[in-house]
């Protein structure tokens, strides 16, 4: 028998999710259509009345002055519905248009392959049910080609490499954060992690920091002090992308390493 997954959270979550700090959230995803127009509709509107920025339609591009700095934030999935990661020259239009009002340009993208035999990267068109879920290391090449500074992942269920690119972030997946109970967290899909991320004014990659979190019970998130995140985001970065100048300390700050020269 197949099982059909049909995702739905009561509205008040919005509010937790306001609480939680969160300001910026992109919709584009699989499950945002579970419940039709209606409960897309539902859950952009759930989100603005808490002050939230909720973006995910198609073309859709959110603009946000923060600290003096202009950002631009697009979403993206793997599906039609939404701006597509299989559309490379629809995403150049909207870097485009984004960089002409924008100092930073933040790309969120839903794709690639789902759990453990997921989480590496590599550069390739992921397929998972039949489905060209995009390939992602052209797609963030591409677009920061184009003129983004920041790529952030999600969609596998499982954390994925960093790499660093023309000074830029690539973050190909941050695995689960909050799973309201429908998430498993059985072995590396229950790492998950908040990202600290410092730019300068012109979006270069500064420094970060992975502050680890697990989901021990009904898929909620946890600060773990055992920092296994920490462990597996450096080994798959080192394993993927062996030549991208990123450290990531035991204490998870990520910086970039310094190429140094001996002397004369």
């Amino acid at each position: 028998s197949k099982h059909v997954f049909a995702f739905r959270t009561p509205p008040e979550t919005a509010a937790v999710l306001k609480r939680a700090g969160f300001h910026v959230l992109s919709t584009a995803n699989n499950h945002s259509g579970d419940f039709g127009e209606r409960g897309f509709s539902d859950t952009m509107a759930n989100l603005k009345a808490q002050g939230i920025t909720a973006i995910g339609r198609k073309g859709q591009i959110a603009y946000k002055t923060i600290q003096g700095v202009e950002f631009a934030f697009i979403p993206f999935s793997y599906l039609r519905a939404h701006s597509n990661v299989k559309d490379l020259d629809g995403m150049r239009t909207l870097v485009r248009t984004a960089r002409e009002k924008a100092d930073v340009v933040v790309i969120s993208c839903h794709w690639g392959g789902e759990g453990e035999k997921f989480l590496h990267t590599k550069n390739e068109t992921e397929m998972f049910y039949g489905e060209n879920r995009g390939n992602l290391i052209a797609f963030s090449h591409a677009a920061i080609d184009a003129g983004a500074d920041l790529i952030l992942g999600h969609g596998p269920h499982v954390v994925r490499a960093l790499e660093l690119y023309k000074g830029r972030l690539i973050v190909y997946s941050l695995g689960n954060f909050i799973g309201y109970g429908a998430l498993s967290s059985r072995g590396k899909t229950g790492l998950s992690l908040v990202l600290a991320v410092k730019l300068d004014g012109e979006g270069k990659f500064v420094s970060g920091k992975i502050i680890p979190m697990n989901m021990p019970e009904k898929s909620l998130p946890r600060y773990d002090a055992s920092g296994k995140t920490i462990q597996l985001m450096r080994d798959l970065t080192r394993s993927d992308f062996p030549r991208t100048r990123l450290q990531i300390s035991d204490d998870g700050t990520i910086t970039t390493a310094q190429t140094i020269t001996l002397g004369e």
